[in-house]
């Protein structure tokens, strides 16, 4: 269109050279040129030229219609948008306070899908603070010392492994970490977005999600081991457990002698977190001889021989045979000897009751009865209670 429209123009100048420039009549012997032609080319050319502007004009404002329109009607949207978005506040203009009290009503899952927001919530939702009270709601009857004692220790040692394996070697084994670590850097650029939703690895949330994905042993006890075996009626052996999230149980591993015995499908009143931090190999030293009076309620550590570990045994201080059971003229708690009773077992069982001495009392028995070692008292009704609602049903002989 533009080559036509200059092609035009020229034609048009042309033309009026010719119009302006016509020899006067018999100048140099040469008859007068009719000018009729050219002066009719002109206005010819003239009239399309203006129609030819006139279409372009009507084209372009056709044109441009539609895009004014559309500019100013985006200009308004934009405008209510931000009329609106003014109008709203977001999650993030909340205060620091106000958040963290939001955040302390979401379940575990919630926080984790928050948590995939954005850095800032992402940060929030990580934070010890948030997730003290889930570990204490959920955790906070079997996981003890001993347990936040072993994850510190499991951290430690995943650290350390991490050193060594970033560790120089030579010759072959050089090639074989050079290679591994090439993989490793290839790994962690492909799964970058993956790491960045991990939590760290020191975070409660990381340790509930470990308890919660069974990833994790902690150190526990577990009341009436082996499904309430008899031979192990209203004791409490310590173990490591498992948690299976699919059927909200347990599995325990103990390790009586050597080898490992494993219990499944253990309900949560059956675990306990261990009262006194102690390797169950080691003698408990006993604190409340002097105070044992009869009726009191004690637990007693009790183990089949020495290369077996402690458990701990439910039992009542009775009376002295001298005594008679008599409230009013009981000297019981003024002799040296204390006999303890496991109500358990039938009168007639070695394994109703057995003697020990307050003053010089340590580890006492021998191979054929056991070795009944330190004793605990008991002062909390809780764990009274708890112990009463494992009594058996039946009188184990």
């Amino acid at each position: 269109m533009l080559y036509f429209l200059i092609s035009f123009l020229s034609i048009v100048i042309f033309s009026k050279s010719f119009t302006s420039n016509s020899v006067p009549a018999g100048e140099s012997g040469t008859k007068p040129v009719s000018t009729g032609f050219w002066p009719f080319w002109g206005k010819f050319s003239s009239f399309l030229f203006s129609r030819i502007i006139r279409k372009s004009s009507i084209a372009s404002d056709f044109f441009q219609l539609p895009l004014t329109m559309a500019f100013k009607k985006r200009n308004l949207i934009s405008k209510v948008e931000n009329e609106e978005e003014e109008g709203k506040v977001s999650l993030l203009d909340l205060p620091d306070l106000t958040l963290e009290c939001i955040l302390e009503h979401l379940s575990p899952a919630e926080l984790c899908n928050t948590a995939a927001v954005c850095t800032y919530l992402r940060n929030k939702c990580r934070s010890d603070y948030v997730w003290e009270k889930h570990m204490k709601r959920k955790w906070g009857k079997v996981i003890g010392d001993s347990a936040y004692r072993q994850w510190r220790w499991h951290i430690a040692s995943r650290e350390s492994d991490k050193t060594f394996n970033q560790g120089n070697h030579k010759g072959i084994y050089s090639s074989l970490h050079n290679f591994w670590l090439f993989l490793w850097i290839k790994s962690r650029s492909q799964n970058s977005g993956r790491s960045k939703s991990s939590p760290p690895e020191d975070s409660l949330m990381a340790l509930y999600l470990s308890l919660e994905s069974g990833k994790f042993l902690f150190p526990a006890q577990v009341y009436n081991r082996e499904n309430g075996h008899a031979g192990f009626m209203l004791s409490c052996y310590d173990a490591q457990i498992c948690y299976d999230s699919r059927t909200d149980t347990f599995q325990a591993r103990y390790s009586p002698h050597g080898r490992w015995a494993i219990e499944e499908d253990i309900q949560w009143d059956r675990l306990r977190v261990p009262p006194i931090d102690i390797s169950p190999q080691l003698l408990h030293t006993s604190d409340c001889l002097d105070d044992l009076r009869p009726g009191d309620h004690i637990e007693i550590q009790w183990r089949r021989n020495k290369e077996f570990p402690y458990g701990w045994w439910y039992g009542v201080v009775g009376h002295l045979e001298s005594c008679q059971a008599n409230v009013n003229h009981c000297h019981c708690r003024c002799s040296d000897t204390v006999i303890l009773e496991f109500k358990q077992y039938t009168s007639g069982s070695r394994w109703r009751q057995t003697v020990i001495n307050r003053k010089l009392h340590r580890e006492e028995g021998d191979e054929i009865d056991g070795f009944y070692g330190g004793i605990r008292k008991l002062h909390n009704e809780d764990e009274i209670t708890r112990w009463k609602k494992l009594w058996p049903t039946k009188i184990v002989e």
